[in-house]
């Protein structure tokens, strides 16, 4: 998810000049972009749907994020997969090189997501916290 983050902070820095001026945003609406939409302030949400109505790259930057997401909450590694296909596919046309760079880095480290979609394998981030 840090990959993802980062793939989205480079299109949002590459199409960022643009967009505030057709959004009319303010000068720290591009750090909207970097949050989980749930954690958003009222005023802060209106920003960040402003931000990505106003560029259709940016916006399918964020929701490519965003929807990886869920790949964690497969408990099957032949159900996580299909849904990183699907994932993929989706990037065929968007012409996103931060994303398609991370695709790649998931794929060859896909071992380890696929260990961590076993039933067995997850742990609750609080049990990690408690032991650190």
């Amino acid at each position: 998810m840090r990959h993802l983050g980062e793939a989205l902070d480079q299109a949002r820095k590459s199409e960022y000049g643009d967009l505030r001026l057709k959004a009319g945003a303010s000068s720290g609406a591009e750090v909207h972009v970097a949050v989980a939409p749930g954690e958003l302030e009222t005023k802060s949400r209106q920003a960040l749907k402003a931000l990505l109505r106003a560029n259709k790259r940016l916006n399918s930057s964020y929701l490519l994020k965003e929807s990886f997401g869920q790949l964690w909450s497969y408990e099957r590694e032949d159900w996580a997969r299909r849904f990183f296909e699907n994932w993929k596919a989706a990037l065929k046309w968007q012409r996103l090189r931060p994303y398609e760079k991370s695709a790649k880095m998931i794929e060859r480290r896909w071992d380890g997501v696929a260990a961590y979609s076993r039933p067995q394998n997850k742990v609750s981030l609080g049990f990690v916290e408690g032991l650190n």
